[in-house]
């Protein structure tokens, strides 16, 4: 009875949770820690979002089971989302199902659709679902680079010809989290072409579909003709319409993986809670004017951050898209690495970020920052930062303008 659980095994300690846990001893102490490390949006939903939850959550018929693919009308609501957006035809009945978060469809996608000892490429650094979704259905994780240019195919060309079993999926996620870089249509058609070749099922993650910047929106691989031969697209509310507690998600794309997503899913849940449903189709079909709000708003935290915090001695490059930055760390301190780093971040300058190991061993010397605080406590994070630097014997001065 004292051996570890099987799957317990298969998964490493959760790096950012270290870094979470002294961020919330420090807050228990009294401390004021200005948090930029867990992507939690700080803005409220669209008021006509919540006013429609607590209409429907007043109907007695509303509290039943829900129904687990989600009801018909967020069914359509996100075909129309498609059509509107990417000017993509979307089946409501065959080509969409609603997730809790586009995390949990994912991790049921995986269930679905992998057998242990497949071969799944995904992207180092990523987000953890995009290899522990896999990795708890007994998949193999082979890494490919997360940065789009000629060694990325080159990877996927090396991956197909070396290893054994041949890899059978492919995990992409543009805008990336955490690095926030980002890719074009042409991008997406070299890769459905290669996909399409292969025999290798594409499973995108847009969950930064509207949190572009510079004029110039994120395209879907759906764009691509051919592309749900092979492919199938998660996005979700969280960041779009700051809903991240809702948990509404959803992936749209070829009917094959829908269906078996479906089916898994029809064993493990009811769907999410209705008046959620209806709340979330209230947001996809009501004035989009709050998504262009908080478009500017990020964007506006973006060009504070990378200022302030260049002027305080660290230099960031400036993220296209996403809610983050992506952080080398200072080069007279990149030799603690990025997990003692942060910690010292959070000691000595009250700032909280994510380390990039945490995001996989290529995420090693840097660390992501989280746009979730307003223009003013960004700047107090770098007027702490440059104090930070200052005592260990950083020159901050040589930096300034």
């Amino acid at each position: 009875m004292s051996e570890e659980f099987y799957r317990m095994k298969r998964l490493p300690p959760y790096v950012i949770a270290e870094v979470n846990a002294m961020r919330a001893a420090a807050r228990a102490a009294g401390e004021d820690i200005i948090d930029l490390g867990m992507g939690n949006p700080d803005l409220p939903p669209p008021p006509h979002v919540i006013e429609k939850l607590v209409e429907v959550a007043q109907k007695p018929d509303a509290h039943g089971y829900s129904q687990s693919k989600g009801i018909p009308g967020l069914r359509r609501a996100q075909a129309n989302y498609y059509a509107r957006r990417f000017g993509v035809d979307i089946d409501p009945e065959t080509e969409v199902v609603v997730t809790m978060g586009s995390k949990e469809g994912l991790a049921s996608l995986a269930t679905a659709i992998t057998a242990p000892g497949d071969v799944v490429l995904a992207p180092n650094p990523s987000y953890p679902i995009h290899t522990f979704g896999f990795i708890l259905a007994g998949a193999t994780i082979r890494a490919v680079p997360t940065t789009p240019d000629e060694h990325y195919f080159e990877s996927l060309e090396r991956a197909i010809a070396f290893t054994v079993p041949r890899p059978s999926i492919l995990v992409v996620n543009y805008p990336s989290n955490p690095t926030a870089e980002t890719v074009d249509l042409a991008f997406y058609e070299r890769l459905v072409a290669w996909a399409r070749e292969n025999k290798v099922w594409i499973l995108s993650d847009l969950a930064y579909s509207e949190l572009y910047f510079d004029g110039k929106p994120t395209v879907s691989i759906l764009q691509v003709k051919g592309a749900k031969d092979v492919a199938i697209e998660f996005t979700s509310l969280s960041k779009t319409y700051s809903m991240a507690g809702w948990r509404m998600g959803f992936a749209v794309g070829n009917r094959k993986l829908i269906a078996a997503m479906t089916r898994v899913k029809s064993y493990l849940d009811y769907g999410a809670f209705t008046p959620i449903q209806a709340a979330a189709c209230a947001a996809l079909n009501g004035p989009q004017d709050i998504v262009e709000a908080n478009r500017q708003l990020y964007h506006k935290r973006r060009d504070v951050l990378v200022e302030s915090f260049g002027r305080a001695g660290w230099e960031i490059p400036s993220p296209p898209a996403s809610m983050f930055a992506w952080a080398p760390l200072p080069p007279a301190l990149a030799h603690l690495g990025s997990l003692e780093f942060s910690k010292q971040l959070l000691t000595h300058a009250k700032v909280a970020v994510a380390p990039g190991v945490g995001y996989g061993e290529n995420g090693e010397g840097f660390v992501r920052i989280a746009m979730v605080e307003n223009e003013q406590r960004l700047r107090q994070a770098a007027r702490n930062v440059k104090k930070y630097l200052q005592s260990m014997g950083v020159n901050t001065a040589a930096k300034a303008g």
